[in-house]
Order: C-alpha cells, then sequence, then structure tokens
C-alpha cells in the first residue's frame, strides 16, 4: 500500500530542466472511449510511445465539472484568513507549495484531498458550503468510473487476466488515491525574483499509477517527452489528459518485459488558471 504521508508528497521525480517553449504540441494522442475496441490500442500505442494521451467522450457530465470549477473559484476567491481554516494540509486541506529543482517560486495554491473521502479529509468543507462538497464528490465518483474504464481497456490490450486487475486496486475502499484542486492565480508582481523563475507548478514526474488531468480553458500546462523540450497542452476544455506515472510504467514493463514511457509536467504562470488533477494509487 503506497502510504500518502508528508515525505511521500514531498517527493517528486526531477529531470533536467530545459527552456520552456509557448510552441502548442498538436500531435498528443487522442482516445476515443466510446469505441472500446479502438481506444484499447490507441491507449497502449499512447502510453509507449508518449506516457501521455487525450480522452474524449470520457462520460464524465460536463454539468458535474462547471459545477465543480464555480464552487472551486468561490472557495479560492474567499478571504485568505477564511481559506486557511481548511489548512494547513496535513497532508490533506488548504495549502500552497514550492516544487521545482531550481529554487523556482510556485504562485500557486490548492486543495488535496483523498478520493475515499473520511471524517479525517472531510474537514476541509467544515467552513465550507454543502453545496462545495456535494460537487466534489460527484466529480470525483464520475472521473474514477472513466479511470476504472482507462485502466480495463489498458488490460484488454495488453491481454492481460484478469482485466480489473488494475482497476481493481483503485476500487479499493482503503486505496489512498487522491484529489488535487489547483488554483493559479492572477500574479501582480513578477520583480524581486533574484534571477530565480516564477512558475505555477514546477517541473515533476508523478509516483502513482495515473493521473488525471484537466484544466479550465486556458493555456499554461506543459509537458516534456523524446527530445526534452518543453511543449505547451493545447487547453481543451471538453477532454481530459491522462500521464502515465511512475508506478505504471514499472507495473508495464513487469508484465510485459517492455516499458511504458512517462513524461513529465508543470504549470506556467496563467491568469486565474484551475487546475483538476485526481492521483491514482495502487497497493
Amino acid at each position: 500500500m503506497v502510504v500518502l504521508s508528508r515525505p511521500a508528497l514531498d517527493h517528486f521525480s526531477h529531470i533536467k530542466t530545459y527552456k520552456p517553449t509557448s510552441n502548442f504540441f498538436n500531435e498528443i494522442p487522442v482516445v476515443d472511449l466510446s469505441n472500446p475496441d479502438e481506444a484499447k490500442t490507441s491507449i497502449i500505442k499512447a502510453c509507449e510511445e508518449f506516457g501521455f494521451f487525450k480522452v474524449i467522450n470520457h462520460g464524465v457530465p460536463m454539468d458535474f465539472i462547471n459545477k465543480l470549477e464555480d464552487e472551486a473559484f468561490k472557495f479560492f476567491n474567499l478571504p485568505q484568513s477564511e481559506k486557511d481554516k481548511s489548512g494547513p494540509p496535513d497532508p490533506f486541506g488548504y495549502g500552497s507549495k514550492r516544487i521545482g529543482r531550481n529554487g523556482d517560486i510556485g504562485w500557486i495554491e490548492y486543495i488535496l484531498l483523498n478520493t475515499n473521502q473520511d471524517q479525517k479529509t472531510l474537514f476541509t468543507f467544515r467552513e465550507n458550503p454543502e453545496i462545495f462538497r456535494s460537487a466534489v464528490e460527484k466529480y470525483i465518483t464520475a472521473v474514477k468510473t472513466m479511470s476504472f474504464e482507462i485502466l480495463e481497456l489498458m488490460a484488454d490490450g495488453l491481454r492481460i487476466e484478469p482485466r480489473n486487475v488494475l482497476s481493481k486496486m483503485l476500487s479499493d475502499e482503503k486505496s489512498d488515491s487522491c484529489f488535487r484542486l489547483n488554483h493559479y492565480p492572477p500574479c501582480p508582481e513578477l520583480g524581486a525574483l533574484s534571477g530565480r523563475n516564477l512558475i505555477g507548478f514546477g517541473e515533476h514526474t508523478d509516483p502513482q499509477i495515473i493521473s488525471v488531468l484537466r484544466s479550465n480553458n486556458t493555456s499554461g500546462f506543459q509537458i516534456t517527452i523524446k527530445d526534452g523540450a518543453w511543449l505547451s497542452v493545447p487547453p481543451d476544455q471538453n477532454s481530459f489528459f491522462i500521464n502515465v506515472g511512475d508506478s505504471l510504467q514499472s507495473l508495464y514493463k513487469e508484465f510485459t518485459w517492455w516499458e511504458y514511457k512517462t513524461s513529465a509536467y508543470k504549470s506556467r504562470l496563467a491568469d486565474n488558471r484551475l487546475g483538476l488533477f485526481q492521483k491514482s494509487h495502487i497497493n
């Protein structure tokens, strides 16, 4: 069982930093979940070549997504003293964090929750409207269902039996998968940085099995693949992006003796951008 402790949260696999680019990467593999036969093949190919792909026709209701984003913005627009009542994170709750090996300054605030919510993690909502909690729970449940489907299609593509060998690890009520709401607020000042970079969320790979990523219709999300250049991901508010984590890369090699790719990613500053990250751990 992966223990989501503070040391675990502070550990990320870092890579060499490359100069960022504003060029959009338009070759991201697209997986259509409405066609399972094609989807399983597309997923395997995308994981082997890129370690990153976009999912369309995912089945997560847009009403759930829009409601969660509305409530999240309401929370992040509260006075700082009100937001602080939902923190500090231990490890769950409201907080802010700097991530990046080069001393980059992270202009970010966030809420971190366990996707299997219990009394320990629900304290985050004790000072918040019930409607926010409901929006989070509906969104998490829908994204979990999509994640199960993706992992089962992956097992089908690899001809692994039973097909729920990966998804059942996430459906366990003791799973410590996490959900993170990142808010990148408008930055009033870029001065006094002493030569450091001001970014949203520093470069890293994920230790999890997969990460489900989404942002509102604002650019700022970047990945690095193949030659190591940083490439901007075109925003798409109707889709989800799936990133292969270090755990899945290890499992894939164990099952097949081949290797999945993992892609590092980061978030650059953007004007009031909201990022939704659901990360799936395994036993």
